[in-house]
């Protein structure tokens, strides 16, 4: 159910798209008040109070009061020139109508734009311009004394919109200024990453050809050199065949080390079928049950089809969480499993009621790192903590639909 707050939120950010929508509505808005104004009779009334429907304004006030609103519409291209139309406005209003209509409604409104639009220095020059010609020309041509609350309304409004449209641009700049070092700070945490990965990549790729170009070249040499005396001397041949045999299992095992460096040291070895998925994960779990940890299925998937990278993420983050559970919840533990189709997403949960040995408590592993990015990759969320009452629980909430583009 849509809150009040929510509505007037989407309603705000309607009018932000639409700005010259607002501003002919908030024109159409001050006309109204003007029009009403003019038949407020200040001193008809009872006992000299106000009095609505006292007068009727004139064709020519009529007209000014549309003219000073029509002039609000373009209020934001240019603040400037509509402050000193509807001023001139107003002050034509002043000297030529008595008692003037209040068409000093615009005015009062074109200088709150200008105050939240422009700079201090402006504001204070042209507010003070307007304050004084405006309350000048209703002390100097209106028929009550030049002491009138009439007189001390108009000052007192204008001063008022000038200052509320300065704390308008000083709050906006000084939002504006968070988001622009939020964004800062964002992009400099962006580049900073993307220069380590660059970084890391480059150191691999300069050990990974070290590595190949020496022992490759040396497996180039011996068989050149094997090739070459095989016929007339067999000894010398076999020799070099096992220099060949030498260097290759030395690549192979500083090749091990290097790649050994982005694994963790309970990682399975590389697969050579099909990238996994849910679908063995009954073979996955006998795996662990073979091995002595009891853990229990839970599934509401049936039927659900999967994108190849979403579905190879519920496997991996199975299979890690049981294993922390092998590793660390001790030998008397039992898991559980659950993987339910909710809405648009998967949530996949592992629980164990197992005591941590070895695990962080504060869930800062590298295999929960692993984890949680291979959930945040595709679009998902990951959480893990220990439960109240002992043992640990790790949830995976993945989306049905995979991101465009992600690796699998």
């Amino acid at each position: 159910m849509t809150t009040l707050g929510e509505r007037f939120a989407r309603g705000r950010g309607r009018l932000r798209q639409h700005p010259l929508a607002f501003d002919a509505a908030l024109a159409l808005g001050v006309l109204v008040c003007m029009v009403a104004g003019s038949f407020v009779d200040r001193h008809g009334g009872p006992h000299g109070g106000p009095d609505f429907g006292g007068r009727t304004p004139g064709a020519s006030s009529v007209l000014l009061m549309l003219i000073g609103a029509a002039a609000l519409v373009p209020r934001r291209r240019r603040p400037l020139g509509v402050l000193l139309f509807t001023g001139a406005v107003t002050l034509v209003e002043h000297v030529s109508q008595d008692p003037p209509a209040p068409v000093a409604m615009s005015a009062v409104v074109a200088l709150y734009t200008v105050a939240s639009r422009t700079d201090r220095p402006t504001t204070w020059r042209f507010g003070l311009l307007t304050m004084v010609v405006l309350t000048g020309a209703a002390m100097l041509f209106g028929a009550a004394p030049w002491y009138s609350q009439e007189n001390l309304g108009v000052f007192a409004w204008t001063g008022m919109a000038a200052a509320a449209g300065d704390a308008v641009r000083s709050r906006r700049a000084f939002v504006d200024a968070i988001r622009e070092r939020a964004e800062r700070a964002e992009r400099t945490r962006e580049e900073e990453a993307r220069r380590r990965v660059a970084e890391e990549r480059l150191r691999i790729a300069r050990d990974l050809h070290d590595v190949v170009a020496h022992h490759i070249a040396l497996v180039n040499v011996q068989a050149g050199v094997a090739a070459h005396v095989m016929d007339k001397r067999p000894d010398q041949a076999k020799e070099a065949l096992a220099h060949v045999r030498e260097a290759s299992r030395s690549a192979l095992d500083e090749l091990r080390v290097t790649v050994g460096l982005l694994r963790q040291s309970g990682d399975p070895e590389a697969p050579t079928e099909p990238a996994p998925g849910l679908a063995v994960l009954d073979e996955l779990l006998d795996t662990f049950r073979n091995a002595g940890l009891p853990v229990e299925l839970a599934r509401t998937d049936q039927g659900t089809e999967l994108p190849a990278a979403v579905d190879l993420a519920a496997y991996r983050i199975i299979q890690e969480a049981l294993t922390n559970v092998r590793k660390h919840a001790g030998p008397d533990a039992r898991a559980e499993v659950s993987v339910v189709r909710v809405g648009r997403t998967v949530e996949v949960t592992v629980l164990d009621d197992g005591a941590p040995t070895g695990q962080a408590a504060d869930g800062g592993g590298h295999g929960l790192l692993g984890m949680r990015e291979r959930a945040t990759a595709l679009g998902g969320a990951l959480s893990a903590g220990p439960r109240y009452g002992g043992g640990f629980r790790v949830q995976a909430i993945l989306p049905v639909t995979a991101r465009t583009g992600e690796a699998t």
